[in-house]
């Protein structure tokens, strides 16, 4: 069968006779006789009960109409469901993000996409940068949230910055109560800071972010003691609450509350964490395309 024949079925059905439903398809009822029946034929069953007064609709004909005016529906909407793919209303957009996105650009990011494009279906998914960028090599997602990187990156990928934003120092409540990280005008000194136990991203998982945090505290005279190290911040966090540690986290990262944390901002001058998004150059999708005007539009810094 073909689209034709099943709009002709649909047109008889609907009008119950063939010279009315000829006139509707701007065609003579002898052909409009001749689909039908070659329909008929190759569905094996009869679609209608004809005599010389009227013509019904057989229990398999009523049955099939309601399948048929579906399909024809579909048919119907593609136009502007191809429309809507093409011009990335619709489809699909895959994300990757660092787990420090999650607390500074990635949610205001999400939420003003998904409402101009409600239609298009956004898969996330946390990793570490390079776990992202060597996924996009491989030509896995679409785009990423990454931390900038420290050195050039692999030919065909493109970056752009996203957020510039100071590390704070994430400390135990208890060691400021206690007196072990004096405060100066509610601010810790680097002298300080850097003689304690530093929990911190292991460097093959982020190296720019690994290098930033120890070259501050090697510059302030620290020996770099790190106590623990974890891959997400929401665990480093908790290993502070634990009392194991400091860290230097983004800024941002304020608006990760947990008992028995305070964040403090550094003396003097802090490092600067980049954030940006890094995607294939020759692999812009419909979706993606939208998703970077939306992204670069509202970036901050």
């Amino acid at each position: 069968m073909d689209v034709r024949q099943l709009r002709h079925f649909e047109a008889v059905a609907e009008t119950l006779h063939f010279g009315r439903a000829a006139a509707r398809l701007n065609m003579t009822q002898p052909p409009l006789s001749q689909s039908i029946q070659a329909l008929e034929r190759e569905l094996g069953a009869a679609l209608f009960a004809r005599t010389k007064r009227s013509v019904v609709l057989t229990p398999f004909g009523a049955q099939l109409l309601t399948h048929v005016r579906a399909a024809l529906g579909e048919l119907a909407a593609l136009p502007d469901i191809a429309r809507r793919l093409r011009d990335g209303e619709a489809g699909r957009l895959e994300l990757s993000f660092v787990s420090t996105a999650d607390y500074s650009v990635l949610p205001a990011l999400v939420r003003r996409y998904s409402a101009l494009y409600p239609e298009v279906e956004i898969a996330l998914r946390e990793a570490t940068s390079e776990v992202q960028i060597a996924a996009l090599l491989e030509g896995q997602g679409h785009a990423g949230v990454v931390i900038a990187p420290s050195g050039a990156l692999p030919a065909g990928l493109a970056y752009r910055r996203l957020l510039i934003e100071p590390l704070v120092a994430a400390v135990p409540e208890a060691w400021l109560i206690e007196g072990r990280l004096p405060l100066q005008a509610g601010k810790l000194d680097p002298a300080v800071i850097v003689q304690s136990p530093l929990i911190l991203f292991p460097r093959r998982a982020a190296p720019a972010f690994h290098d930033l945090v120890t070259d501050y505290f090697t510059a302030h005279g620290g020996a770099v003691r790190i106590a623990q190290e974890a891959i997400q911040m929401q665990t480093i966090i908790s290993l502070v609450s634990a009392e194991m540690g400091v860290a230097l986290a983004p800024a941002s990262l304020r608006n990760l509350a947990r008992t028995g944390v305070r964040y403090v901002e550094l003396a003097g001058e802090a490092p600067l964490l980049e954030t940006g998004l890094v995607w294939r150059q020759d692999d812009l999708t419909p979706t993606l395309a939208r998703f970077l005007s939306i992204a670069f539009d509202g970036a901050a810094g």
